[in-house]
């Protein structure tokens, strides 16, 4: 698993790979892309890695 984030201008940019929708630890959702917790990254600011955690889900059933 990578996880990719830069600094743009003012804009912190991440990136990580989507991956097919599987349940959630609760099973509420399904997950498409996750860190798997907190991930310090090559992005710095004031002289420290960044630090990030990031889940992205979609609803079980995919209804809105």
């Amino acid at each position: 698993m990578s996880i990719v984030a830069e600094i743009v201008g003012n804009e912190l940019v991440i990136r990580l790979p989507l991956q097919s929708p599987a349940p959630s630890a609760s099973g509420k959702t399904l997950v498409v892309a996750s860190s798997h917790g907190n991930v310090a990254t090559t992005a710095v600011v004031n002289g420290q890695p960044v630090i990030i955690g990031v889940n992205a889900y979609i609803r079980k059933g995919g209804a809105s």
